[in-house]
């Protein structure tokens, strides 16, 4: 695959895409929607043979899973990039303006970055979204994602490309890399692009993030793994703690955001931690272990579950945890569990071990609620719900690039501003300086 030429046409198709108005863009947008749906049956066939190799390849389920669509998923898809082009177009709002004392008018307003990459893993969810957000920000977009999955990619590029041709749109401004199998080659040149990239995104697990942030000669903006935490509070409610402690291990085990360690105060890890063993337990059949999702223990978390289990022992799924359980993200049905005394330790833990990602306490105490709020450094933090709400579409952005956890430019889940930058425009009357 030729890139200098790819990125060539991406640049061209960026300048064209940057004089578009909102309502040429949401139309081809619109069209690209219809594409994925008329075209549904072609990328599940697709996705059906990556998720079969992936499976013939031993990639543990969890894993699969993100991999995985469905017919149901595949419209979900379509809703989001349909809510992207209902939004309000980015490209040439005005964020602020005023006026010298010598009559210079100047106006700050938002701009396409130009070209970006993103590298993904994965979630062929990952490529609708990102384009959509790409040709609404007037951005065109390089696309390379895993091997697992480009059979899906190839068909989702497809359809977007035939929808935007429909709408008489710009189809080069999407382009997949299609590496070699078993090469990185694109990547390195991709990160070295300068001049014709203007950023590039990683999104997946931390070894492909850090591989990027630490190789690339080129901007990158920052998402983060996701090694997110729940502190129960020796105040939380435990008929609601539980299951949002279980919705955040399990609703979907291989996502960023879900649950990896779980703190709880030891004025209830007595009553907490044995209720879990039953809501996990659900889970056996997923898990292939008799007592569902494996549970990793500090000492003080096993004293309490033996002391529940009784002459019974532990089950299998219980076992201790080892110090480099702390700070794992497991993305599969595993939890590490400890034991604190105050939130002053889970929080001191938290800053030592997060990602930055998303952390939330289960509390009934407000000042608790907002010292955890205020000293946990992370771009979420929850009170009292599942971290698994840290998404562009649950906050009401439609898709997102990613969560980002750096502090530069965008934090947290990335929506369609993300891909913006920020131009001055000064109007003047024959103004000089003196």
């Amino acid at each position: 695959m030729n890139l200098e030429a790819v990125c060539a046409s991406l640049r061209s198709a960026a300048g064209a895409l940057a004089a578009e108005n909102a309502e040429k863009k949401n139309a081809a947008l619109l069209s690209a929607a219809a594409e994925l749906e008329a075209e549904a049956a072609e990328i599940l066939e697709a996705n059906a043979g990556d998720v079969q190799r992936a499976r013939e390849s031993g990639m543990r389920e969890s894993l699969v899973a993100r991999l995985a669509l469905s017919a149901s998923g595949l419209k979900e898809i379509a809703a989001s990039v349909r809510a992207l082009a209902a939004q309000t177009d980015p490209v040439g709002e005005v964020t602020g303006g005023w006026t010298l004392p010598n009559g210079l008018e100047i106006r700050r307003v938002r701009v396409p970055l130009g070209v970006v990459a993103v590298i993904y893993e994965s979630r062929p969810n990952v490529t609708a979204d990102v384009f959509a957000l790409a040709y609404k920000s007037a951005n065109a977009v390089l696309l390379r994602g895993s091997s697992s999955a480009l059979a899906s990619n190839r068909a989702i590029v497809a359809a977007l490309k035939r929808g935007l041709q429909k709408a008489g749109g710009h189809p080069d401004a999407v382009e997949l890399s299609e590496p070699e199998a078993g090469s990185h080659a694109d990547v390195d040149w991709i990160l070295g692009a300068t001049g014709k990239i203007d950023a590039a995104l990683p999104r997946g697990g931390a070894q492909l993030i850090r591989r990027v942030v630490e190789s690339a000669r080129i901007p990158v903006i920052e998402t983060g793994a996701g090694v997110c935490h729940i502190y129960a509070d020796a105040s939380a409610d435990l008929q609601k703690a539980v299951p949002v402690i279980e919705n955040a291990k399990i609703q979907k085990p291989g996502a960023c955001n879900a649950l990896e360690c779980l703190l709880v105060h030891d004025g209830i890890a007595d009553k907490l931690l044995p209720a879990l063993l039953p809501a996990f337990a659900r889970y056996a059949d997923k898990t292939g272990r008799p007592g569902g999702v494996e549970l990793r223990c500090c000492p003080r978390s096993l004293a309490v579950l033996q002391a529940c289990c009784g002459q019974e022992g532990l089950p299998p799924n219980v076992v201790p945890a080892s110090a480099a359980d702390w700070g794992c993200e497991f993305l599969d049905y595993i939890l590490a569990v400890k034991t604190v005394s105050s939130a002053e330790e889970a929080i001191s833990h938290i800053n030592r071990f997060g990602t930055r990602h998303s952390e939330s306490v289960l509390t009934g105490s407000r000042e608790t609620a907002r010292r955890f709020q205020r000293e946990v450094d992370a771009a979420c933090v929850y009170v009292n719900a599942s971290t698994r709400f840290t998404d562009g579409g649950q906050f009401g952005m439609g898709a997102e690039l990613g969560i980002s956890t750096q502090k530069l430019h965008a934090r947290g889940p990335m929506g369609v501003e993300a891909l913006t930058s920020i131009k001055y425009l000064i109007d003047g009357d024959g103004q000089i300086r003196p």
